[in-house]
């Protein structure tokens, strides 16, 4: 489980494909502190380390996670939100974030405001997700809160500490983007549904 409180960026520094699955390794501030089989989030996606280098750590995506989610479309030298799980005595400052992308979305519009700047995504809505306003949404791994909810799309907020310390910094106009929606929420809809 994570918060979606974004504890490090990390640089894409190998991409290597095996049996379908990829392998990417990662260097950050923080891998000196991980270990083989621990859980770490990248860009809302729950990967295990399966290696550890020299300031640097490597995960396996599989074809359901490339299939679901943004994380084929890295590159090397890209950036990636990382986030290690939650300590069951730490505080929650984030949401309920479980590193399964429901889907993705793609950002169709980007306003520099005086001072922040509001993102507007755009995703399917056959899947069934759904985003209430000043609701919790989780977009390439940070918890964000909604400003505008509409039945496809929605918008959110974004002060200067989370666009320096995030990758949102590099999403333009038509990136796709990694979406993670509330836990509660995806289980109201679900009984509503029934």
């Amino acid at each position: 489980m994570f918060t979606g409180i974004i504890e490090a960026l990390g640089v894409v520094k190998d991409l290597r494909n095996d049996k379908g699955n990829l392998y990417i390794t990662v260097s950050s501030t923080i891998a000196s502190e991980l270990k083989i089989d621990q859980s770490i989030a990248h860009n809302g996606v729950c990967l295990t380390v399966v290696e550890l280098g020299e300031g640097n750590h490597t995960v396996t995506a599989i074809e359901e996670t490339l299939n679901k989610t943004n994380i084929g479309d890295l590159k090397v030298g890209d950036l990636i939100n990382l986030e290690r799980c939650m300590q069951i005595n730490g505080r929650l400052d984030g949401h309920i974030v479980q590193g399964h992308v429901d889907q993705t979305a793609v950002c169709t519009n980007l306003n520099v405001l005086d001072g922040s700047w509001e993102y507007t995504f755009e995703y399917n809505p056959s899947f069934g997700n759904v985003t209430v306003e000043k609701g919790s949404i989780c977009v390439n791994g940070i918890s964000l809160t909604v400003v505008n909810s509409k039945a496809n799309s929605f918008s959110v907020a974004i002060i200067p500490y989370t666009f320096e310390h995030t990758n949102l910094k590099q999403v333009t106009k038509g990136n796709t983007v990694n979406l993670e929606f509330d836990i509660i929420g995806k289980y109201v809809a679900r009984l509503m549904t029934r």
